[in-house]
C-alpha cells in the first residue's frame, strides 16, 4: 500500500515535471537568448525538487513504519494485559493443590473449611489489589446502574423498591460495573 502512494507520488511528480519541461521549453522560444545565470538558476530549483522529493519520500516510509511498530507494539499489550493478574493468582492455584492433597491425608474436616477460608481470603485480597469491589445490594435502594432485578416480591412499605436478596453478587473493577447484582426487590 505505501509503495503504491510513493510510485504514485513518483508519477505525480514526473508529470509535474514534465509539464514544468514544457513551459520551460516554451519559454525557450520565445526567449532564444538564454543566459547562463537563468540556466544555473534552473538547475538550483530542480535539485531543491529532487531534494525535496527524497526528503518526503523518506518522511513517509518512517511514518508508515512507526505506524506498523506501534500497532504491533499495541497486539502484544493487549495480548499480555493480564500477565500480572494471573501471576498474582498463581501462588493461590497453589494453595488449592495443597488443599486437594490435605483432603485425601484427612478426616479434620474443620482444619480443611479454615484452610479453604484462608485461601478464599486470599484470592479476594488479590483480586482487591487489582481493583475489584463488590457491590453492596441488600436492604438498599435498588439502583437499575448497579442492580438486575430478577424478581419482585411483596413486601412491606419500608421493604418497596429496596433489594431484598442478593441472589448473586456484583462487582466494581476500578469504578465501573463488570457484573450487575442480580437482586429480589420488594414490591
Amino acid at each position: 500500500m505505501a509503495q503504491e502512494e510513493i510510485n504514485n507520488q513518483e508519477e505525480i511528480n514526473n508529470q509535474e515535471e514534465n509539464n514544468n519541461q514544457e513551459e520551460t521549453n516554451k519559454q525557450e522560444e520565445v526567449n532564444t537568448e538564454e543566459t547562463p545565470v537563468e540556466e544555473t538558476e534552473l538547475d538550483k530549483i530542480k535539485g531543491e525538487l529532487s531534494e525535496t522529493k527524497d526528503k518526503y519520500i523518506r518522511l513517509y516510509s518512517e511514518f508508515d513504519n512507526y505506524r506498523k511498530r506501534t500497532s504491533k507494539e499495541k497486539i502484544e499489550i493487549i495480548a499480555n494485559a493480564n500477565e500480572r493478574l494471573i501471576k498474582e493468582l498463581l501462588p493461590i492455584i497453589d494453595d488449592f493443590e495443597r488443599a486437594k492433597a490435605a483432603f485425601d491425608k484427612t478426616d479434620n474436616f474443620q482444619a480443611l473449611k479454615e484452610g479453604v477460608d484462608l485461601i478464599f481470603a486470599k484470592f479476594i485480597k488479590t483480586l482487591e489489589s487489582q481493583g475489584l469491589k463488590p457491590i453492596e445490594a441488600k436492604d438498599l435502594d435498588f439502583d437499575v446502574e448497579k442492580h438486575e432485578s430478577v424478581t419482585q416480591f411483596p413486601a412491606g412499605d419500608d421493604k418497596k423498591g429496596k433489594v431484598i436478596e442478593e441472589l448473586e453478587k456484583g462487582y466494581y473493577l476500578n469504578d465501573k460495573v463488570i457484573r450487575y447484582s442480580k437482586v429480589v426487590v420488594g414490591n
